[in-house]
């Protein structure tokens, strides 16, 4: 019997213009897909001006340019939309969603359609399951102990898998999707028996938990930080009175 990380998959990823969720926007965005492993992947991207300067260091990581995107790139509105769409379809479909790190990538999502569609992510799934999988989760609780960053090149080498062209959002969806296979099959006797649905709903606890250590960490340090354990979509901030 073939587990289901062996089966379909679909990944998203995103590049920034910086790592805040409730204020950056999206560059650049890719989907890919894959109906059984070692088959062809089926790559969506979107290339978008985000109307705002994109700053040195984010450049300097995605190699996106203002004048490249100006040039190059789309309006966020129907972009978004776009997006939007083909996540809601791809879930709609039972294929489960991988996504590094997803509170970020979905978040900033979910904050540009508020901004340019005056809408959410909720309102576009409209009641369609979104069964993530996010490997970072994965990893953090299943190899608990094992030291080092866990960044997504890090990983990578970790589970040898091939990462070809870092901070491309299609090349790294790619492999994201990968590396799920990769941990699940080296925890398989772990994970084997749990549904797409079953791991989604672990995968909040376990990253609540690992927000509450990170915090207690930080705590210990001299260098107290708040750290969101929403997963995998941190809720709205309240409005400013």
């Amino acid at each position: 019997m073939m587990h289901w990380f062996e089966g379909p998959l679909a990944a998203f990823d995103t590049e920034t213009t910086g790592v805040d969720v409730e204020r950056d926007r999206i560059v650049s965005a890719a989907l890919v897909a894959q109906d059984t492993a070692g088959g062809r992947v089926r790559v969506t991207r979107w290339l978008v001006n985000p109307g705002v300067p994109v700053p040195p260091g984010a450049t300097e990581i995605h190699g996106l340019t203002d004048d490249h995107l100006q040039r190059n790139g789309r309006w966020p509105a129907p972009v978004m939309d776009e997006i939007a769409r083909a996540l809601a379809e791809s879930c709609a479909t039972g294929r489960p969603l991988v996504v590094m790190n997803a509170p970020f990538d979905l978040t900033l999502l979910d904050r540009e359609l508020k901004r340019h569609r005056a809408s959410s992510l909720a309102r576009y799934l409209d009641g369609v399951p979104m069964r993530v999988v996010d490997p970072r989760v994965l990893d953090k609780h299943l190899d608990r102990y094992r030291k080092g960053r866990r960044t997504l090149t890090d990983l990578c080498a970790s589970y040898e898998v091939v990462l070809d062209g870092a901070h491309d959002a299609a090349a790294d969806a790619t492999a994201s999707l990968e590396l799920v296979r990769a941990v699940c099959r080296r925890f398989s006797t772990r994970l084997e028996r749990l549904s797409p649905s079953e791991l989604h709903t672990l995968q909040a606890t376990w990253h609540a938990a690992q927000a509450r250590g990170l915090e207690a960490w930080f705590a210990k340090s001299g260098t107290p930080e708040a750290v969101d354990p929403s997963w995998p979509l941190r809720p709205e901030l309240p409005a400013a009175a």
